[in-house]
């Protein structure tokens, strides 16, 4: 697991979203890093965030692995990844309630924001893993990672980020439906 702490090399959004991509497509863990921090109580340069490909799920099969996961958080939107709703909370972006009014996400400009401000500052590695679920419950236990919500209750960023995300779903709600 200290592959994904001191990784031998980390990957720019332009290395992952290029075709042939250089992330596998299996099951795995992956970690991101932050050359310049999210939120000034944080560090830069160091991993904060793990997350997983797939997700255990007890009544079906997924079909997210390293590939389609890593990729999606560098492009995709907050309503399909807790990384980028957390980081977007963190710098100040404006969550939006869109579509039918059921989807949150930082609406166009927003996650466009978003995307250019990762494909500058964030950096991801990642490590094959034929359990990923396991292998991110004792990341989490053992090592720092203030952007982790799910079983990290006990870290001193936890209560900050999770009123931070409160506020900004609940002024979403009260916000007009945007496209």
């Amino acid at each position: 697991m200290n592959d994904l702490l001191e990784p031998d090399r980390l990957w720019s959004a332009a290395e992952v979203l290029a075709r042939p991509s250089p992330v596998s497509a299996v099951h795995g863990v992956y970690g991101w890093h932050f050359e310049q921090s999210p939120d000034p109580r944080l560090p830069s340069g160091q991993l904060l965030y793990v997350g997983i490909a797939p997700r255990r799920m007890a009544t079906r099969t997924s079909r997210q692995n390293l590939r389609t996961r890593v990729r999606y958080h560098f492009r995709g939107n907050a309503e399909g990844s807790t990384l980028r709703l957390t980081l977007g909370c963190l710098l100040g972006l404006e969550l939006r309630r869109v579509g039918s009014g059921k989807r949150l996400t930082f609406g166009e400009a927003g996650e466009k924001e978003l995307t250019a401000w990762m494909a500058e500052h964030a950096r991801v590695c990642w490590l094959a893993h034929p359990e990923p679920w396991i292998a991110e419950s004792e990341l989490i236990t053992r090592l720092d990672l203030p952007l982790n919500l799910d079983q990290n209750r006990n870290h001193a960023f936890h209560q900050h980020l999770s009123a931070l995300r409160a506020s900004a779903r609940a002024r979403a709600r009260e916000l007009p439906i945007t496209h």
